[in-house]
């Protein structure tokens, strides 16, 4: 039996890392992509290595549909030296950046960002790679969980969060076919670099998701991956076209 193989995008940081390790310790091997962070890219290869599985990163900026075909190409030649292999099975669409901005604030540029890197993207980077993922793979697309909740600051990135909970169901439905399993991910306040590091570096700022969260911490890294590796697993098979959020209560 071949080897199962996960694409995850942004996955030289954060949640994307913790992902990509959580699916190496599930014996799957790994694709991450990476924006400009070559040497952490490699690092987290390095890692996955070190977990007896195989792992390759190629780089991509989400936010350039133009290049999607280019990478497409790039991916497929990796999968054809690494593994003999024609395509993947899993893709995580986790590649992202936020904004805090006062809805009164946000300018067009800031909106145009969040559109590219986050809704374009997952809408066009997963139509341009369908070829390349084996049918009966699964799919999950990140979402947020302030797109159920509001904080002030956040609306330009919760939209687009919004629009991927919507894409998410079309893709299941039109997916469906090719026995193609479409979930999204919704983590809750998490503690990474993401933001600037504002829920993990301001006090003020974790105590009060704390307060707000029913079992009464912030979340990390780790409460997030092997969720995602667990979804992607032969016993979810049967979950589909969902929004399954992890954020531990938080304002409920």
């Amino acid at each position: 039996m071949t080897n199962k193989i996960a694409l995850i995008t942004g996955g030289s940081r954060g949640l994307g890392k913790n992902t990509a390790l959580a699916m190496a310790k599930q014996g799957i091997d790994v694709v991450l992509t990476y924006q400009s962070k070559q040497a952490a890219a490699q690092a987290v290869v390095d890692e996955i290595a070190a977990l007896g599985r195989k792992a390759v990163a190629l780089q991509l900026d989400v936010a350039q549909v133009k290049t999607f075909s280019a990478f497409s190409a790039q991916l497929k030649q990796a999968l054809q030296t690494q593994w003999q292999a024609t395509q993947f099975d899993y893709l995580v669409n986790n590649a992202g950046t936020g904004i805090h901005a006062p809805f009164a604030e946000t300018t067009e540029q800031m909106f145009d960002d969040m559109v590219n890197i986050h809704l374009k993207s997952t809408f066009f980077l997963t139509q341009t790679l369908l070829p390349v993922l084996r049918d009966g793979g699964r799919i999950v697309n990140i979402s947020s969980g302030l797109a159920r909740f509001s904080l002030p600051g956040y609306s330009a990135y919760a939209a687009m969060k919004g629009g991927i909970e919507v894409l998410t169901r079309y893709m299941a439905k039109e997916l469906g076919a090719r026995q193609i399993a479409v979930n999204t991910v919704a983590p809750g306040a998490i503690e990474t670099d993401f933001g600037q590091g504002l829920v993990r570096d301001n006090k003020e700022v974790n105590a009060y998701i704390a307060s707000q969260t029913a079992l009464g911490r912030v979340g990390v890294a780790d409460d997030i991956g092997p969720m995602i590796a667990s979804l992607l697993s032969e016993n979810n098979r049967w979950v589909n076209a969902q929004r399954i959020e992890a954020s531990g209560g938080m304002l409920i």
